[in-house]
């Protein structure tokens, strides 16, 4: 099953672009397709590789940060061709 996912990290600190950076860095770095834009980034691929790596990388970013928000929306289908007709 495919998914789609969008994320939006939010480091909670004044010093907010490394981890975001960082964060990015890493998802480009998967074997999945990573789209960005500038309110949020977007990885898609199969529902059961993306959340396991997903999982992980949420997790290092966590440890390496005192107060930090991610907002995670998952649609089910690949959504990576998507182009607004309007």
């Amino acid at each position: 099953m495919k998914v789609s996912v969008e994320l939006t990290l939010t480091p909670l600190q004044n010093d907010f672009e490394g981890p975001i950076i960082d964060f990015i860095k890493r998802l480009r770095r998967s074997k999945f397709t990573v789209l960005e834009n500038l309110l949020s980034t977007q990885v898609y691929g199969s529902y059961r590789e993306v959340m396991p790596f997903l999982q992980d990388e949420i997790g290092k970013t966590f440890e390496t940060l005192d107060h930090v928000l991610i907002n995670i929306k998952v649609v089910k289908s690949d959504r990576s061709d998507y182009e607004p007709d309007f």
